[in-house]
């Protein structure tokens, strides 16, 4: 049975700098499902910009930690302490190396896959049995500049990729609010 409240949580680092990047695929995520739902993406919570609206009579609260991606648990569990909220009923969106540019991938709780925005929520959630939402952004050509890969921009073609796939992801957010994991596991992940 599913609450009548929900978290979206979208990683990524504040800044200016880090718009646009490989990395901030999350907050992107957050912030056109927010603008497309009408929910002001403006309160500051704790360590973080949080909005909150409602989406077929659901109260949807919408996040971006503002502690950047290594210790966006921190800024996800202040929340929860004023707001609790059950980890089924929270879905986190982050970038993902290790899918192709433009794939998505949901799933109801799992590993963090080396992901340390992902770490740092399931050691201040005290679990990983929370869905998540993978973008897919592609791999660098070597491990070594992985750093420097995520926090850089997409090339032209990629980055159209990159807004499909983002309305798709909001998409998937919309029937998961809705519906559940299971049927936006169904529609949305391949």
């Amino acid at each position: 049975m599913q609450s009548n409240q929900r978290l979206i949580v979208g990683l990524g680092n504040p800044g200016k700098e880090y718009e646009k990047t490989r990395h901030n695929v999350g907050f992107e995520v957050v912030e056109l499902f927010a603008k497309l739902n009408h929910i002001p993406l403006t309160k500051r919570s704790g360590r973080a910009i949080v909005g909150d609206g409602l989406v077929s009579d659901v109260r949807v609260f919408v996040m971006e930690p503002q502690t950047y991606m290594n210790l966006s648990g921190e800024a996800a569990a202040a929340f929860l302490r004023q707001k609790p909220i059950a980890p089924t009923e929270i879905i986190v969106i982050t970038d993902d190396i290790n899918l192709p540019v433009g794939k998505i991938r949901i799933r109801a709780g799992g590993s963090d896959g080396g992901h340390n925005g992902l770490k740092s929520l399931t050691a201040h959630l005290h679990t990983k049995d929370y869905p998540r939402m993978r973008i897919g952004v592609g791999g660098p050509p070597d491990t070594a500049f992985q750093v420097d890969f995520v926090l850089g921009k997409f090339n032209p073609t990629d980055r159209k990729l990159v807004d499909e796939t983002i309305e798709r992801a909001v998409a998937a957010l919309e029937t998961w609010v809705r519906e559940g994991i299971a049927p936006a596991m169904n529609k949305f992940n391949g």
